[in-house]
């Protein structure tokens, strides 16, 4: 949850380390600290964001053509200057970045006190660095070695980056359980979290795997196993822009990702999908889509908005391909011991395909015979390589912490897969498939109508601004998106909200309603329409105000309620892509009123790479 750049070659190494960590600050931002090897190695770090740093850093020898850089999202000790990456060695021998959580780093340090060492931090990724001293002074080995022998001691996740000056032309990164890119130029090597920082100097990088050892050193990359076992790096073409990581003339990022899906929607779709011939098809499922439409059973796992994503896919494939679905929290499933059957799927969702508590659920579903498929985002990631087959949803880079256009992509992907399997089963007519198929084509433009009411949104924002709580309720597709709307607001404006079925609002919610509970109904013309109604006026009976998501034209709810947003009509499958719209834009808006950092929420990160 941490972010990670770092530089060898022939350029000033400062400047593409801090320009590469502002375009990481959205993996963490409580601190950030540099290291440059300038005749010796020099390490400034401050609490706060990368301007922070850059602002401490004015004035100093910055000069140097190697260096490393860090910016925090804190787990072990507290976000302060002290606490910040890089970490020195005892001996300052050994500088350090790092990302993810060492379990046992008590008993090591513990051992490391009893030698005599001693620690300025309390983070774990002090104790790691000293460890790897430690190691190389006992055993007389080469620092490369001393990093191989140290990691199989290791237990935890870890994506780390080492420089020394003994060797400051060689620098040293590993990963487990936490993403590291390696970008390849002209005798020159960027090493990163992710591609966001390496794609201005270059389209080709290097995805290390889970326990493998990378070495720069004289212009050439060598990578082996933490067995000791040469590995030939397999070289990758990245396929984005530079523009696609920028903000394009908008105010935030999560704005401008609201605004891009209907092009992300139908990127997902593209190649895909053609109504007019009633083709669809997503190849990554080919090989294993007999397993697919021969499921007993499947089960979705996901975190957060990716878990949201699959509570509307389980109404979707339980209609359409009348299949069981269940839907699991995947920090909670691997904590189980879950029954899995010979013919079960699972579906694991993740935008950036590096979440740890999905990744650890694969692990475990993998180990009792399951096929397992993968939705994802980023090109590359470690989730689309541990899955038997997948799908990647094109939405594009996602760089806004609270999850947008990722949502909608996961949902088109689901919908597609949701169909393919119907439409090879014989569980829905070829007339309705048919109908889908266009009304999914259809939706980026129905979507672009949902974007034109933002300044409507924003004028309810302004008067709900201030208010403590907000309720969200929604029947059938559109409960799953009431819970998304709900995660939305608290994530980046702080305001307490929760989302229920509308039918649940009876049994305990109710109780909170009075004129000060703003609710909103997501109420479109559906089946559940009548009983929207119903749940509508028990909350203003009770005095609550009521903002409603419908469909245009509608006149027996928008009469009864405060505010209303009438969004297109599309198949009652696919209302989630729709209204959902609104629920971004008042988040946004109201987060942007109370001075928030739509961007970069108090205490989350991107992507959520620790347990």
């Amino acid at each position: 949850m941490c972010g990670i750049i770092a530089y060898s070659g022939h350029r000033e190494a400062y400047p593409v380390i801090i320009k590469g960590l502002k375009r990481l600050e959205y993996r963490g931002y409580d601190s950030a600290g540099v290291a440059i090897f300038n005749q010796d190695l020099q390490v400034y770090k401050k609490k706060g964001r990368v301007s922070d740093l850059d602002a401490y850093a004015q004035g100093q020898d910055l000069h140097g053509t190697v260096g490393i850089g860090h910016t925090r999202w804190a787990t072990h000790g507290e976000p302060n200057d002290v606490n910040a990456h890089p970490h020195y060695s005892q001996s300052k021998n050994i500088v350090l970045i790092h990302n993810g959580i060492i379990e046992n780093y008590a008993s090591i340090k513990q051992d490391l006190l009893n030698k005599g060492y001693s620690f300025h931090s309390e983070t774990d990724s002090e104790v790691l660095v000293n460890f790897i001293e430690d190691v190389q002074q006992n055993v007389g080995c080469s620092l490369v070695e001393a990093v191989r022998l140290a990691l199989q001691k290791v237990v935890g996740a870890y994506a780390i980056v080492i420089i020394s000056k003994d060797n400051p032309g060689q620098m040293i990164a590993a990963r487990k359980g936490s993403p590291l890119v390696i970008g390849i130029g002209e005798r020159e090597f960027f090493v990163a979290s992710d591609a966001t920082p390496i794609i201005e100097y270059t389209n080709e990088v290097v995805y290390l795997d889970d326990q493998e050892l990378a070495v720069i050193e004289d212009g050439e990359l060598h990578i082996k196993s933490l067995d000791s076992i040469e590995k030939t790096p397999y070289i990758h073409k990245l396929d984005l822009e530079l523009d696609a990581i920028e903000k394009g003339g908008f105010e935030h990022f999560m704005l401008k990702e609201i605004f891009e899906q209907p092009k992300s929607v139908s990127d997902s779709m593209r190649g895909r999908i053609n109504s007019t011939e009633g083709t669809l098809l997503l190849g990554g499922l080919i090989e294993y889509i007999n397993r697919l439409v021969s499921a007993d059973r499947i089960i979705i796992l996901g975190c957060g908005t990716s878990w949201h994503a699959g509570l509307v896919a389980e109404y979707i494939f339980e209609e359409l391909a009348r299949v069981p679905v269940e839907v699991e929290y995947a920090s909670e499933f691997r904590y189980r011991n879950p029954i899995i059957r010979e013919n079960d799927v699972v579906i694991a969702i993740s935008q950036s395909g590096e979440t740890a508590d999905t990744l650890a659920a694969i692990e475990l579903a993998k180990s009792k015979g399951a096929i397992i498929f993968g939705v994802c985002n980023v090109v590359g990631a470690s989730i689309p390589r541990v899955t038997h087959a997948g799908a990647y949803i094109h939405a594009g880079p996602e760089i806004g912490v609270a999850s947008t256009k990722a949502f909608t992509g996961q949902l088109s992907i689901l919908m597609m897969m949701a169909l393919m399997i119907a439409h090879r089963k014989g569980t829905i007519t070829e007339s309705r498939y048919r109908k889908l198929l266009v009304e999914l084509e259809q939706i980026p433009a129905k979507i672009e109508q949902c974007l034109a009411l933002n300044a409507q949104t924003q004028y309810i924002a302004e008067v709900f601004k201030d208010v403590r709580n907000f309720l969200y309720l929604g029947r059938g597709y559109n409960f799953p998106v009431a819970l998304e709307g709900a995660l939305k607001l608290k994530e980046i404006s702080y305001i307490h909200a929760e989302g229920y079925p509308a039918a649940e609002m009876k049994h305990g919610p109710i109780a909170l309603i009075d004129e000060e509970m703003p609710v909103v109904f997501i109420a479109p013309h559906d089946s559940s329409y009548e009983k929207i109604v119903s749940n509508i006026q028990e909350v203003k009976a009770r005095k609550g105000r009521v903002i409603a998501i419908v469909n245009e034209g509608d006149t027996v709810i928008k009469n009864l309620v405060d505010f209303s947003i009438e969004i297109p009509y599309t198949s009652e499958e696919l209302t989630p892509l729709l209204s959902v719209i609104p629920l971004q834009l008042l988040a946004y808006h109201i987060a942007v009123m109370r001075g928030c950092d739509v961007d970069r929420p108090r205490n989350l990160a991107k992507s959520v790479t620790v347990e």
